[in-house]
């Protein structure tokens, strides 16, 4: 049986220049620096300050208002302003914001899904409540692929004819909760004209692997975000596990965080893999891995 991952974390609360607060995962957090001038690049994309060096390292700094929409942040108030470093997706960046105000700790389970009466765009993730003020999570992974885009086709290249055969017959469930992880596995799915469904929550993928489970059509490759609001990664695995008729699924976990701890959770809540990286070409692979291992499970 599996045992089952206590899985919390800090949030990091900040405000950008509308005033509103906003948090991220202390996580994908690398440090915390008072803003320092950039090196301006030439044709950058817009809501790239420049570049600067931190630590021996060059990372692009990410004006975050201005790329979710609100407006660059003014010259005039960037010197009281601070760059907040993040790693993930494997890529080390700044976001500048315009004022930090503390780390809170949090369960996923206290997260929701963003509620639209708050005026939650598209950046948003998911909302938490923090002492009678709801904070809204920005979604790093979007702002990131709306800068850097990945090319689904890149994923096409790894698998074979015989492969894609393999991979039609299975049924394989996507989880969530963010669009941009879901575009960027469903757009490749769909390239190799491969069959899936796909939801944004964690209660939801349960629910449905009971129904396909029900009608004799169980889920065999199941593939979910870790961090997700609600029932996230790790309690849906450690669900799927202990349900025997769910238990046969491969199960692969993926995370933008670069953290062994994560996977080292994953495996304890009875993942098959987990991965450090949302990306198309490496989850395909993990996927085929799978078709492998059902078609072919190892001798006890």
């Amino acid at each position: 049986m599996a045992s089952k991952a206590n899985y919390s974390q800090g949030l990091l609360l900040f405000r950008l220049k509308n005033g509103r607060q906003y948090a991220l995962g202390t996580l994908k957090i690398q440090e915390l620096v008072p803003y320092k001038a950039v090196t301006k690049m030439i044709k950058s994309e817009p809501g790239v300050k420049g570049v600067l060096t931190i630590r021996n390292q060059t990372i692009a700094v990410i004006d975050m208002a201005e790329v979710i929409g609100l407006g660059p942040i003014s010259e005039s108030n960037l010197s009281q302003s601070f760059i907040v470093v993040t790693d993930c997706q494997r890529k080390v960046v700044g976001f500048i914001v315009s004022q930090i105000e503390k780390i809170v700790e949090t369960n996923w389970r206290e997260i929701k899904q963003p509620d639209k009466k708050l005026g939650a765009g598209v950046f948003i993730t998911g909302t938490v409540e923090v002492e009678g003020e709801f904070i809204q999570l920005i979604d790093v992974e979007l702002l990131l692929n709306k800068i850097f885009p990945p090319d689904p086709r890149a994923a096409l290249a790894v698998v074979t004819d015989f492969q894609r055969e393999q991979l039609k017959p299975m049924n394989i469930l996507v989880v969530d909760d963010s669009l941009t992880a879901r575009r960027q596995l469903t757009d490749v799915l769909e390239l190799l004209n491969v069959p899936f469904h796909v939801t944004d929550d964690g209660h939801k993928a349960l629910v449905y692997m009971r129904e396909q489970a029900s009608s004799g059509h169980p889920v065999n490759l199941l593939v979910s975000d870790i961090e997700m609001p609600g029932l996230d990664g790790y309690e849906l695995t450690f669900e799927v596990r202990n349900l025997p008729v769910l238990a046969a699924a491969y199960i692969i976990l993926h995370t933008s965080l670069s953290s062994a701890i994560s996977i080292g959770q994953a495996h304890q809540v009875g993942a098959n893999e987990a991965l450090t990286k949302f990306d198309a070409k490496e989850l395909v692979l993990s996927m085929l891995r799978g078709v492998e291992f059902i078609n072919n499970p190892p001798k006890e």
